[in-house]
């Protein structure tokens, strides 16, 4: 074996292994590591969630190979979900499938889809899985600015025109990671319209459907645009919005085609997620919901904090509108350096770690990605020690005591 396998070549160091590695060590030589850097939820998931688990791993009967479209009611519960929430009506039967968490969704769906050579456009900077499925199908990417603006169209008209051979499909993910920009129906509706007139699948990815902030408009689904659903499928997942990241639970819903094609694929691969959690799933869709806007509350709070700390540590980011999530612009001092070799940094000088812009594509460079994954308490800490850091070229405010005198009233009251 003195080769490289074939599909290992197609992929590129994966480059938060970097931060990663720098992160175990910095850990095992003592250092208290802040860590914003993963996407990983840290609150407790409900407790009625998990008691519905406990409750149900009691049966031996589910300890058995479940479905891997996932049991039947838990199919009904997301199609109630997008009914109430959105106003979509799916057949259960047809246009659900429940997935490992989106991220196994997109890569069997790519490998359900893709021809060797075929085209996929896909944003950038984006989630790694959204393009990478794809390249380990096969698929050839094709890179595209996904600002939701007026522009976005001519963009994709362009791209479309100008790719040998013709794109087959379009990635879109609103609230996005890492970027955390929103989109509206308007937007839907004009790439819907675009994607029918062009024989292109649209495969939306709407994780972070129910964290957003600022008293905003909820995010929309694609498929809440007429016609949709003849080009449209879409992913969710629980991890995010009921705190069930290892849990591993999503869906995909829309085109009946692209619907039975992800679950022909999955039924050679898997047996569905272990039968105690699809119930403990429905119940999270179907149960009370406060718990959500808590989880949805408790993020918006740590943004708040975030970027006022960081503001008057000398780091000004703009603050997301949704997701769990700050895109923040490398500050001026270090641009020239580079998102890795910045976030190396942070990690070395500051025990603060971040997702280095350039792990989400090449325009991702000049930013870093900063995850809504701790305390209030521990938010500030690392705005003092960022603040520290900053201080060695004169980019850092004045305002340390105040983050402190904050840091202690916190303590205090918690």
């Amino acid at each position: 074996m003195s080769s490289e396998f074939h599909r290992i070549k197609r992929l590129p160091p994966y480059v938060f292994e970097e931060v990663n590695r720098l992160k175990a060590q910095a850990r095992s030589r003592g250092a208290d590591i802040i860590d914003f850097g993963m996407g990983n939820p840290d609150m407790p998931t409900p407790p009625h969630i998990v008691e519905k688990l406990i409750e149900t791993v009691h049966k031996p009967r589910t300890h058995r190979y479940s479905s891997s479209r996932g049991i039947p009611g838990l199919r009904r519960a997301q199609a109630a979900y997008y009914e109430r929430r959105f106003g979509v009506g799916l057949n259960p039967n047809s246009q659900v499938v429940a997935t490992l968490g989106s991220k196994e969704g997109f890569a069997n769906l790519a490998q359900a889809i893709t021809a060797p050579g075929d085209v996929v456009l896909a944003p950038n900077p984006t989630y790694p899985i959204h393009a990478f499925g794809f390249i380990i199908s096969g698929g050839v990417i094709g890179h595209l600015s996904a600002d939701p603006t007026p522009e976005f169209l001519s963009r994709l008209d362009r791209a479309v025109r100008h790719s040998i051979p013709r794109p087959i499909a379009l990635v879109l993910n609103y609230p996005s990671n890492p970027t955390a920009q929103v989109a509206d129906l308007d937007f839907y509706r004009e790439v819907v319209a675009y994607a029918r007139s062009n024989d292109l699948i649209v495969i939306s990815d709407l994780a972070y459907a129910e964290i957003y902030f600022d008293g905003t408009e909820p995010p929309p689904s694609i498929l809440q645009v007429p016609g949709a659903f003849d080009v449209a499928i879409e992913f969710t997942s629980l991890s995010k919005t009921y705190a069930m990241p290892g849990w591993r639970m999503g869906f995909a819903v829309g085109n009946e085609r692209l619907i039975e094609a992800l679950a022909r694929v999955k039924s050679y691969l898997d047996y569905g997620a272990f039968t105690p959690i699809q119930v403990a799933a429905a119940a999270a869709l179907n149960g009370p919901q406060d718990c959500v806007q808590d989880i949805r509350n408790i993020y918006q709070s740590r943004r708040d904090t975030l970027v006022d700390a960081l503001g008057r540590a000398g780091w000004t980011i703009p603050s997301p509108p949704a997701t769990m999530f700050a895109w923040a612009p490398i500050p001026e001092a270090y641009q020239s350096i580079g998102s890795l070799a910045f976030s190396k940094l942070l990690l070395e000088q500051a025990d603060v770690a971040v997702a280095p812009g350039i792990g989400f594509g090449e325009h991702g460079e000049g930013f870093v990605r900063i995850g809504l994954v701790e305390n209030e308490q521990r938010i500030r800490q690392a705005a003092r020690n960022i603040r520290r850091f900053l201080q060695s070229d004169g980019s850092a405010s004045d305002d340390t005591d105040d983050i402190a005198e904050d840091s202690d009233r916190e303590t205090i009251t918690q």
